[in-house]
Parts: structure tokens; sequence; C-alpha cells
């Protein structure tokens, strides 16, 4: 089965799980989410695999957060999702898909638990 990971090259948690992968030899693909952002369909099965809600996505410490004062709002999911999906920054990464299974690899040892 073959593994993915949301990477996003200029994040040190993120480039600390593709070395893992690649250490470790274990076939995967990396899917730059901020060169080629995903769509609202993929979004939501990304949630699903991980079995969080869309708001267990979002980067508080971003610019971007702070900026919209996320923090003041009270948003739905849907809402969430549409914000996620417009703003890709907002995702937390590295994001390690196996199958119908998904985990944030904060700490890089979500990764090595989820696959091993």
């Amino acid at each position: 089965m073959q593994i993915q990971i949301l990477h996003n090259p200029r994040c040190k948690k993120s480039r600390d799980a593709v070395e893992y992968l690649e250490s470790n030899e274990l076939p995967h693909i990396v899917i730059k989410y901020l060169e080629s952002p995903l769509c609202r369909e993929e979004l939501e099965a990304i949630i699903q695999k991980l079995g969080v809600g869309p708001q267990g996505l979002v980067r508080k410490k971003e610019k971007i957060y702070r900026e919209m004062k996320l923090d003041e709002k009270t948003l739905t999911d849907k809402q969430w999702i549409n914000l996620l999906v417009e703003n890709p920054k907002l995702i937390e990464r590295p994001i390690v898909i196996k199958g119908a299974k998904a985990v944030i690899g904060r700490p890089l040892e979500n990764v090595i638990e989820f696959l091993t």
C-alpha cells in the first residue's frame, strides 16, 4: 500500500518525515500541497482518514491565522474546510496517509508509530 505525504519543503517537521520515509526505504509519494492545492473532496477525505474535525488541521501559529483573527471566530466545519482549501498554508503538516488512515506528523514519532 503506497504511502502519501502532504509536504511543505520549507517546514522542518515535514522534511524530517520525508527523510524518515527515505532512510527507511518506504515507498511514498510526496504531495507538495502548496504547489498543487487540495480540492474540497480531497481535503474532506483526509479529514475522515485522520478522524479529526477540520479545525484540528489548522495551523494556529501561521501569520494568516492571526491576520484573519480566526481565534475570535466560530466557524462551521464547512466554513473551516472552505478556508483550508482557499488558504492551504493553514493546513497542519506533514500529513502521512496510508490506506484508509492518516496521521499528522507532529511530532515525527506520530509517523513512526503510525507506520510500524
